[in-house]
């Protein structure tokens, strides 16, 4: 179907607007030709009527004081009995009874002619001076009504049609005008350098807010790229390493068949297998968050958490604790969000802290607060706004040989940030780190 929705869409922009705007103007056009020939007649028959019906006032005065009616140029004006035949010596006006019987009683007669044109016919009954009764009546021809109707008809058909023409003409070239901006600017995206930006309108109109728009998305776009590129690399980087430490060792292990060195070297692939899944782990956790994908929201206790994570650090970890306001503290989170932040928070902590760790679950009106402090080397401020990105590393007290993948803190802020929340690292009380993550109190 030639009209179908799809071809509709597949038509430029310039196209659709042209031909809405003529067919809009076209129908109205139409409308109105048709509403001015059903009523050009009318309003013909009813000029006419006027000028009979005033000619007839000056015959009917005339005939009652018994004078002749004045001839109008044009028009017939009579004089007939009641019966209908003339009384003034002038030829029969051709009228039927019935036609006689309407112009008594004041109706408007119109007689259609066998050979020449139709006639309208007014009249009225009126005494003489000597008392007989006398139809005065007023007629004149309707020559060329009815081709002055047709064609009066066709010719506003024709206007209908040819402004329904001139509308889509002028239409095509006010809409290419206006969108020659547009195309220009096409034009500009298409041959834009990498790192450049549309130059913005002068006139402060919509090309301007489209323009801005344009150069706002630019700018996610290569911040996005810029990150995945980073982030592939930093990936890459960071798989190759435990990747080519098993390949090594197993190499090793295959070359020297010794029961102890192969037992050792089984040892160290495991660690470096359980890195690279832990590192895995991590990897496919911010894709998700990049994804978009987020749990749920429900209220979490965050207390109750707090000992749990505690409870979980491994045998060997410097000693922590949990230090809280007395009663119940609730999070707007989700229950996996809250672990993976104590983990990764008391993980990092355990790594530098020398003697003690001290976790601190605080409330305020609208907010809850989880403070992780250690007395370890503490965190430069220079680095402090780093810290959260993906592999970055301090110093070479967080290289690889503390067992951290670059990725836990990275993690923690991901996790907080998607639930408008704030992370925020500074200087502890017992002179380490303090880390400070901040959530919705949940009502």
């Amino acid at each position: 179907m030639i009209l179908s929705p799809s071809w509709w869409r597949r038509r430029s922009l310039r196209f659709r607007i042209t031909l809405l705007a003529a067919a809009v103007t076209f129908v109205c056009l139409l409308g109105l030709a048709l509403i001015a020939g059903t009523t050009v007649g009318p309003l013909l028959t009813r000029s006419v009527d006027n000028e009979l019906g005033s000619a007839l006032t000056t015959a009917q005065a005339q005939v009652s004081a018994g004078k002749p009616p004045t001839l109008v140029p044009g028009m017939a004006v009579r004089v007939l009995d009641t019966a209908g035949d003339p009384v003034d010596g002038l030829p029969s006006p051709a009228l039927s009874p019935d036609e006689v019987r309407k112009l008594k009683s004041g109706q408007r007669v119109h007689s259609e002619g066998t050979v020449g044109p139709d006639w309208r016919w007014l009249g009225t009954v009126v005494s003489a001076p000597d008392g007989r009764q006398r139809l005065v009546v007023t007629g004149a021809g309707l020559v060329g009504f009815a081709a002055l109707v047709h064609s009066g008809s066709t010719w506003l058909l024709v206007v209908a049609l040819m402004g329904g023409l001139v509308a889509a003409l002028a239409t095509w070239f006010v809409v290419r005008s206006a969108l020659r901006p547009v195309a220009r600017m096409r034009g500009s995206v298409r041959a834009l350098p990498p790192g450049e930006r549309l130059p913005l309108p002068v006139s402060h109109d919509e090309l301007r807010e489209l323009a801005a728009e344009f150069n706002a998305l630019l700018a996610r776009q290569e911040e996005v790229s810029e990150r995945l590129r980073r982030f592939t690399g930093d990936a890459a980087h960071e798989l190759r390493s435990p990747v080519a430490s098993i390949r090594v060792q197993a190499e090793v292990a295959v070359a020297n068949p010794d029961a102890d060195l192969a037992h050792e070297t089984l040892e160290d692939i495991l660690a470096e297998a359980e890195r690279l899944s832990s590192l895995l782990d991590a990897l496919l956790a911010l894709a998700r968050s990049d994804a978009g994908e987020i749990a749920p929201a429900s209220p979490v206790e965050l207390v109750t958490e707090a000992r749990a994570a505690v409870a979980r650090m491994p045998a060997g970890s410097p000693q922590a604790r949990v230090s809280g306001v007395a009663g119940q503290v609730w999070a707007h989170a989700s229950h996996s969000e809250v672990e993976l932040v104590l983990n990764n928070l008391l993980r990092n902590a355990c790594r530098y802290a020398e003697s003690q760790i001290v976790v601190s679950v605080l409330a305020r009106r609208s907010t809850v607060r989880i403070v992780v402090d250690d007395d370890g080397p503490g965190i430069a401020p220079e680095h402090r706004d780093h810290v959260f990105d993906r592999f970055y590393r301090v110093s070479d007290d967080r290289a690889r040989s503390s067992g951290g993948t670059g990725l836990g803190l990275a993690m923690v802020a991901e996790a907080v940030r998607r639930r408008g929340g704030q992370v925020l690292v500074g200087e502890s009380p017992e002179g380490g780190a303090r880390f400070q993550v901040t959530w919705r109190a949940s009502g």
